[in-house]
């Protein structure tokens, strides 16, 4: 049995009668990104400055809402106040775990905290229900046994300065929320804190021109149901990452075939596809080749190959001869 790692710029191996080969390949860039078991630190500077930004924004917005609702009496800004704060505790989730994916890996923790992220993002999730349904319970009870409306013009105002605090802080997380879960989870939080806020401004606004009480609760209902959808997606996609399901996005039946593709590659088994993080993708494989070809670039071409077309850096490749068979 020969143990090859390729690491770039170097690498070592030993030969074996067997016939089969275990590779671990790992890159590590010029750069000092570092190993990839460790790229959910990249741009992590610009993650945490995020967070920090938005979960100050928010807390000092859920203390205006909350006082300007109990002064003018309005359930709408009150019941908004309250989601918000559901979201701040949504944030400080997810920067607490982005912070622990942040750690190296160690003795205990050989994978790192990076799936932290991924739990986060299930909390997150639940939140997001949760605050849903207060909000469409409550929208409900206002619909049901309705109460005197609010001045329209003042629940516009503060509605309006929510609006503005929540798109700035979803902002902050939009470029992240295409490639990180977690990030994503906090950018579907902002967006609806600002989808709910500019529903709370249409009210006002219409309870200013039209005294129309119920505009209030059915606008709130609506805005729910809209964001309950958003939050689903979100508890059903880290369900799926906290099992081991293979990564959205990608093809497993195509990462097959392009392995197949690789010149000395016959056999393609054991092939396993899952999330070490909300970022980081791992693989570990098992092939067959016929031996022509130099293992150690053998591995490192199937490293490029993954990288280069799928994303995935974290992989560990076997080579087998084939005329070693399944017993390998």
């Amino acid at each position: 049995m020969g143990a090859h790692h390729h690491h770039a710029g170097h690498g070592h191996g030993h030969a074996h009668e067997h016939g089969h080969a275990h590779g671990h390949v790992h890159a590590h860039d010029a750069g000092g990104a570092g190993d990839p078991h460790d790229q959910h630190a990249v741009g992590g500077g610009r993650k945490m400055r995020a967070f920090r930004v938005s979960i100050g924004l928010n807390a000092a917005l859920v203390a205006a809402q909350l006082a300007a609702g109990l002064w003018l009496g309005s359930v709408a800004l009150v019941a908004d106040a309250v989601h918000n704060a559901m979201d701040v505790l949504g944030l400080v989730l997810a920067w607490f775990a982005a912070r622990l994916a942040l750690r190296r890996p160690d003795a205990r923790h050989t994978y790192g905290m990076a799936r932290s992220t991924i739990l986060a993002a299930m909390a997150n999730a639940g939140l997001v229900l949760a605050a849903c349904g207060a909000l469409a319970w409550e929208s409900l009870g206002r619909l049901l046994e309705p109460h005197p409306a609010p001045p329209g013009l003042w629940v516009m105002g503060v509605a309006a300065v929510a609006l503005v605090v929540n798109a700035v802080s979803a902002a902050l997380f939009w470029r992240g929320s295409h490639a990180d879960l977690n990030e994503r989870g906090a950018f579907l939080h902002l967006a609806g804190d600002a989808a709910v806020s500019l529903g709370v401004v249409v009210a006002g606004l219409g309870l200013w021109l039209t005294g129309w009480a119920w505009l209030d609760p059915a606008t709130g209902l609506a805005i729910a149901l809209v964001v309950a959808w958003s939050g689903y997606r979100l508890l059903r996609e880290s369900l799926d990452l906290a099992l081991d399901a293979v990564p959205r996005g990608i093809d497993l039946a195509a990462i097959r075939a392009a392995l197949l593709a690789e010149d000395g590659v016959l056999g393609v088994h054991d092939l396993h596809v899952w999330p070490l993080s909300t970022t980081v993708t791992a693989l570990t494989v098992h092939l067959e080749h016929d031996g022509r070809r130099d293992a150690d670039r053998l591995l490192a071409a199937v490293h490029d190959l993954l990288a280069a077309r799928f994303g995935i850096r974290h992989t560990t490749v076997q080579l087998e001869l084939v005329a070693c068979g399944r017993r390998c």
